[in-house]
C-alpha cells in the first residue's frame, strides 16, 4: 500500500517510519526545498521516547538530549521556589523512561536518518501539498506544481495551517491566543556557574511567565518568556528588540531578571492553536499532529502527541488492504482524538490558570502546589507521562 503524506517536519517524518515499519510504503512531500527543521528547544517527556523506541531512533535522541533532573515552578516576583517534580530516581522508574530537553534538531536529524534509510520511504522535497482529489480506489494530492501524485491514503501531516485540514475541516484561521511569546538561544560559557541548572525552570508571574533549560549537551541556555498581552495579530518569527523584551516582564524578580538579561538576537511568535474537532479523517485523508490538533506549549506535548500519533497511525494500517483505508483511518483518528482533545484543553488551561494569575489567585495556586508531594505531582501528569507507545 502507498500512503501520502503532505509535510515533512516532525509529525510527517515519524508517520512515514510508524507507515513503513507496519509493511507499508510511504511518500513524503514537503512543501520546502529541503528537509530541516527550525526552531530551538523542545520538551520531550518519557511517553514520546516509547514513541520513539518503537519508532527506532529512541536510543539517537537520547544520545542527543540533556537528560533533566527537575522540573521547577518559581513565584516570579518573589523568587520563591512554589513546586519542583524530581525527574530521576522515583519518576524514570515510574514512567520508564527520562525527561530531556533537546534543540529540536537533535529530535528531527535522527528521523530524518532513519526514514533515508528506511527501504519502504520516498522523501520529496519542493513537493507543496495544496489539496486533494478521491475515489473509491484511492486518493490524488495536488501539489503546488501543478503534479498529481496518487496513493492509496493521504496524511496532512502539514502543520497548524495545513492545507490538507483546510480542504477536511474547514475550520479557517487557527485561533491567536492573544499570548506573545519571545524566544533566544545563548551559550552557556555566558551564564554564571551558579545559575546552569539542569532543570526545565518556569518565573510565573501576573500575565507573563518566563521559561529556561539548557539544550545542545548543555553548550546552551534555551529562553522563552511568554507575555499575555492580547495580541490578536499573527507573528512569526520576527526580530524583537531586546529592550522592548525586557520592558514586558515589570516585577521579573532579580534572579531571573539576570537571566532575561543574558538573551540576545531575539525573535517572538504570537502563540495559536485551535479547537479541537470531533473527528479529522474524509475516505481516505487524515490528519496528524498539529495538522489535527495544534496546541499551545504550557503542557510541552505538541511533538509528543505526533509521535504518538505516528505510531497509532502504523499500527492501525499493519496488515491492512487498500480497501479496508476509509475505515481504518477512521479509527485511527477515533482512537486518537480523546486524549489529543484533552491535551489541548490542558494546555490552554495551564496559560490561563497556573503560569498568568496575579495577587489572590496566584496566592491560591502557590498554595495548591505547595501542597503536592511527590506523588501527587508524579499522579498529575501519569495520564500524559505514562502513556505507551500509541498514547493509550
Amino acid at each position: 500500500m502507498d500512503v501520502l503524506i503532505a509535510g515533512g517536519g516532525i509529525g510527517g517524518l515519524a508517520a512515514a517510519l510508524g507507515v513503513a515499519r507496519c509493511g507499508h510504503r510511504a511518500t513524503v512531500l514537503e512543501r520546502r526545498d529541503a528537509f530541516a527543521e527550525l526552531g530551538a528547544g523542545i520538551q520531550l517527556a518519557p511517553n514520546a521516547f516509547r514513541a520513539l523506541d518503537h519508532l527506532g531512533v529512541g536510543d539517537a535522541v537520547r544520545e542527543r538530549a540533556v537528560h533533566i533532573d527537575e522540573l521547577r515552578f518559581m513565584d516570579g516576583t518573589t523568587g520563591e521556589r512554589v513546586a519542583s517534580m524530581r525527574l530521576t530516581g522515583a519518576y524514570r522508574t515510574r514512567f520508564g523512561n527520562p525527561y530531556v530537553v533537546v534543540h529540536r534538531n537533535d529530535l528531527y536529524e535522527p528521523l530524518l536518518a532513519a526514514c533515508r534509510t528506511a527501504s519502504g520511504v520516498v522523501l520529496r522535497a519542493g513537493s507543496p501539498v495544496v489539496s486533494y482529489e478521491q475515489d473509491g480506489a484511492g486518493v490524488t494530492a495536488v501539489l503546488g506544481t501543478g503534479e498529481r501524485v496518487t496513493g492509496a491514503a493521504l496524511i496532512g501531516a502539514d502543520g497548524i495551517r495545513s492545507a490538507v485540514r483546510a480542504q477536511l475541516v474547514g475550520d479557517g484561521e487557527p485561533h491567536v491566543s492573544g499570548h506573545t511569546i519571545y524566544r533566544s538561544v545563548i551559550p552557556m560559557e555566558r551564564v554564571p556557574g551558579q545559575l546552569r541548572w539542569n532543570t526545565v525552570t518556569l518565573w510565573a508571574g501576573p500575565l507573563w511567565h518566563f521559561v529556561h533549560y539548557p539544550i545542545g549537551h548543555g553548550a546552551f541556555l534555551n529562553l522563552a518568556a511568554v507575555r499575555d498581552d492580547g495580541a490578536r495579530e499573527v507573528v512569526t518569527g520576527v526580530p524583537a528588540e531586546r529592550a522592548r523584551v525586557l520592558g514586558e516582564f515589570p516585577g521579573l524578580g532579580a534572579t531571573a531578571q539576570q537571566l532575561l538579561e543574558l538573551g540576545e538576537d531575539w525573535r517572538r511568535w504570537v502563540l495559536c492553536d485551535r479547537d479541537p474537532v470531533d473527528g479529522w479523517t474524509d475516505g481516505r485523508v487524515s490528519l496528524l499532529g498539529d495538522a489535527a490538533h495544534p496546541m499551545l506549549q504550557y503542557a510541552a506535548q505538541g511533538a509528543c502527541m505526533a509521535l504518538e500519533d505516528a505510531v497509532f497511525l502504523g499500527e492501525s494500517l499493519r496488515g491492512r488492504g487498500e480497501d479496508e483505508v476509509p475505515r481504518t483511518l477512521t479509527a485511527y483518528a477515533e482512537g486518537r482524538r480523546v486524549r489529543t482533545s484533552r491535551a489541548q484543553l490542558v494546555s490552554r488551561d495551564m496559560g490561563t490558570l497556573l503560569y498568568h494569575p496575579a495577587g489572590a489567585e496566584a496566592a491560591r495556586r502557590n498554595a495548591m502546589l505547595t501542597s503536592l508531594s511527590q506523588e501527587d505531582l508524579y499522579a498529575k501528569v501519569a495520564w500524559l507521562h505514562g502513556a505507551g507507545a500509541d498514547g493509550r
